[in-house]
């Protein structure tokens, strides 16, 4: 696979709604959820209560095409512009940095390209006009 772009949409607190909508509207298959409190837990930065039942990843298959879907975390930025993000899954970290490299220049890094427990290298990144690009790295 060499990557693959898939929009995904950030809500504030009601994505588990939303990804049931989806699925009776659309005749969405649900894949895969994820809360932030299913994910693994940092005792140095403990997560608040409230970000616990938030949907932290999903994955919506509609026909042959992936839907990503997500609650933005408790004290985020929330706004009408950020609500839909182009996700580019690469098969390897020297793609991902090529991409994130190239779309950071003239714009702003939220969260800079780095190992996380569900990718080797994870980043999100605004280009220069305002469209929010998630880089997600596939594990080996």
């Amino acid at each position: 696979m060499p990557f693959q772009v898939t929009p995904f949409i950030m809500l504030d607190g009601n994505a588990k709604e939303a990804i049931q909508f989806y699925a009776s509207s659309l005749d969405a298959k649900i894949v895969f959820t994820q809360t932030f409190g299913e994910g693994p837990q940092n005792p140095e930065h403990p997560l608040p209560n409230e970000a616990k039942d938030r949907l932290a990843h999903s994955i919506l298959k509609i026909g042959d095409a992936d839907l990503f879907v997500a609650d933005h975390f408790p004290g985020e930025t929330y706004q009408s512009g950020n609500r839909v993000q182009i996700c580019i899954t690469t098969p390897d970290t020297g793609t991902s940095e090529r991409f994130f490299d190239a779309l950071q220049q003239g714009g702003q890094v939220l969260m800079p390209l780095q190992k996380v427990h569900f990718s080797p290298a994870y980043g999100m990144v605004v280009d220069r006009f305002g469209v929010t690009f998630q880089i997600f790295t596939q594990r080996q």
